[in-house]
């Protein structure tokens, strides 16, 4: 392979082992949020093992800008990615709030009857009396929960919250199928 060839393959090489450590990187964090300890720890061997080769190959050759915009690019690629992997796996609990004006559909028999377990609140909001329904649910399983709730009531406020729990209780397994 000629010099150009090997320094494009180098390039692309450092863009793809960047691409891996960031996703590793924000894949760890999500775990070290979520209190999975042992997960986090093995994630962050592995990114600095690949981070490590590939600032080897950069700072192997200083004389290459070509090197270091894709180790660059990488980086943005692999903060992409991994976010977007991370809200992919949906790993973790949220907590979904809906409120609707008293006296609208009852949506909370509604939730219930889909196997969601529901806690009902009755306050007072800006117009009048309102109910607040909420549910800590698998994160997979809280769009499910929130379309249906949109469905029931377009005119209930929902809002979507990630989880950390303190406690941890036995909750039922809520289906996820579609």
């Amino acid at each position: 392979m000629d010099g150009w060839g090997m320094l494009i393959s180098s390039a692309v090489l450092i863009f793809a082992l960047r691409v891996v450590d960031v996703s590793l990187g924000a894949l760890r964090i999500s775990m070290l949020f979520r209190g999975r300890r042992g997960l986090a720890g093995l994630f962050g061997f592995f990114e600095s093992l690949v981070w490590l080769i590939a600032a080897a190959l950069v700072l192997g050759n200083l004389s290459s800008p070509i090197q270091f915009v894709a180790y660059a690019c990488g980086y943005a690629a692999g903060t992409m990615l991994g976010s977007t992997m991370e809200k992919w796996l949906a790993i973790g609990d949220a907590l979904v709030r809906i409120v609707t004006p008293s006296g609208s559909p009852e949506l909370t028999s509604l939730m219930r009857d889909a196997g969601y377990y529901m806690t009902t609140v009755d306050a007072k909001g800006r117009d009048g009396d309102v109910q607040v329904s909420l549910s800590v649910v698998p994160r997979r399983a809280a769009p499910r929960l929130m379309t249906m709730a949109r469905n029931a009531n377009p005119e209930a406020f929902i809002t979507y919250e990630e989880t950390t729990p303190f406690r941890l209780a036995t909750m039922p397994a809520v289906s996820v199928r579609k």
